[in-house]
């Protein structure tokens, strides 16, 4: 597969994920559903009607009956199993876009057309007639007419995504801007959409319009590796920054960096390089600023031992830092760590050395609170102080915190 056909392929995917985002974010009513993969490619079911739909993006290729004709097919296979009292009546609805050739479709879909044009193909020189193969009379097919929608002037990748963005900004229970509606619940939309298409059971691949909105729900940014591939990481990355980091110490802020590591590839020197990095982006020890500052750090998933030698080859290095304890064997002292970073004692950076302590430290200090909350798959810290700003993003790899802050 070329590159250029993978792209393609992908951005396909993508079509029919965002399809089935814009059709639960249009439901009229909370318990009304979806089914992803079902009958067709999404399945839209509300209080009066049920809907299949094939949803194809061909944004490089001009329109002709043959592009449509085998679904169309496929949907008159189900309804000769709805007129043989096997399935249930629904609706179809063939929804694709087509670079041009738009024309070439009729106003209105005829039998003849229909029969012509769209049941009727040859393989291996062999014309065939489905509709015969069926044994569907016109009188069904016209009844098969009824049930059937096709649309071929789909709104293009880009502006159906517009779409979906602007009804969640538009969701009441949300409330969000657009970096929040892209980064945030578009973001948690296809990880769930995906998720669901990967289910075995049918029965799994349903949701309401009420489970879905609670579902992404979550202001967090996450690393789900469709969203990875939607938007690029260059790109995600770079739009954290400018939404989270973009005024990093201009305000005199009591900021907590707390930051997962991964004993398979766990490096010193990375956790190090961003330690000196967080310092020197968020502390002001200038000798004229009364207000001085410097940030607080935990390392999540580093052992003892690790720590210890981390602690002692900064102080090596002349780095001061403040950990809360005053002594050997001392206990962790809060009020000893929340000492006030200055000029004339040179604390730099605040390790606090073990999570549980982080509250007591937050109990010690009348600023203003921040956390920054980086992790690999699950989140490790919560806070139930709501005056604390807590910003949870997922990393995947500890390198790429050089690229956020």
């Amino acid at each position: 597969m070329t590159d250029r056909t993978a792209t393609d392929t992908i951005k396909g995917y993508f079509y029919q994920f965002d399809l089935a985002i814009l059709k639960l974010l249009q439901l009229d009513d909370d318990s009304h559903e979806i089914t992803v993969e079902g009958i067709e490619d999404v399945d839209v079911k509300n209080a009066t009607e049920e809907i299949a739909i094939q949803c194809k993006y061909h944004a490089k290729t001009e329109y002709n009956h043959s592009a449509i004709a085998k679904p169309i097919r496929l949907m008159l296979n189900h309804f000769k199993q709805v007129l043989i009292g096997k399935k249930k009546r629904i609706k179809y609805l063939y929804f694709g876009h087509f670079k041009s050739g738009h024309e070439r479709f009729p106003s209105s879909i005829t039998l003849d057309f229909l029969k012509s044009s769209l049941l009727t193909y040859k393989k291996d020189r062999i014309e065939y007639k489905h509709y015969e193969d069926l044994k569907v009379s016109d009188t069904e097919l016209m009844s098969f007419l009824e049930t059937l929608e096709i649309e071929i002037n789909a709104k293009s990748y880009e502006e159906q995504l517009k779409e979906i963005f602007t009804s969640l900004k538009n969701q009441n229970n949300f409330n969000c801007d657009d970096f929040e509606a892209e980064n945030f619940y578009y973001n948690n939309a296809l990880k769930i959409i995906s998720n669901l298409a990967k289910e075995n059971d049918l029965a799994n691949r349903r949701i309401t319009k009420k489970d879905f909105l609670t579902q992404i729900n979550s202001k967090q940014v996450l690393f789900h590796k469709w969203f990875v591939q939607f938007k690029g990481k260059k790109k995600l990355l770079s739009d954290v920054r400018a939404k989270y980091f973009c005024d990093y110490n201009n305000s005199p802020f009591e900021r907590f960096f707390l930051i997962e590591v991964n004993s398979s590839n766990y490096l010193r020197s990375d956790l190090k390089s961003i330690i000196h990095l967080i310092s020197k982006k968020y502390s002001q020890l200038s000798r004229l600023n009364p207000d001085s500052f410097c940030p607080y750090i935990h390392i999540f998933g580093l052992s003892n031992s690790e720590l210890i030698e981390l602690k002692t080859e900064l102080i090596s290095e002349n780095f001061k830092f403040k950990d809360g304890f005053d002594f050997n064997g001392s206990s962790f002292n809060p009020k000893s760590i929340a000492e006030k970073a200055t000029h004339y004692n040179g604390i730099k950076i605040k390790i606090v050395s073990d999570l549980k302590d982080i509250e007591p430290v937050f109990n010690q200090i009348s600023k203003t609170k921040e956390v920054y909350h980086f992790y690999f798959e699950t989140p490790f810290f919560s806070t139930s102080n709501a005056s604390i700003k807590h910003i949870q993003i997922q990393i995947q790899e500890i390198n790429d915190i050089k690229n956020i802050i």
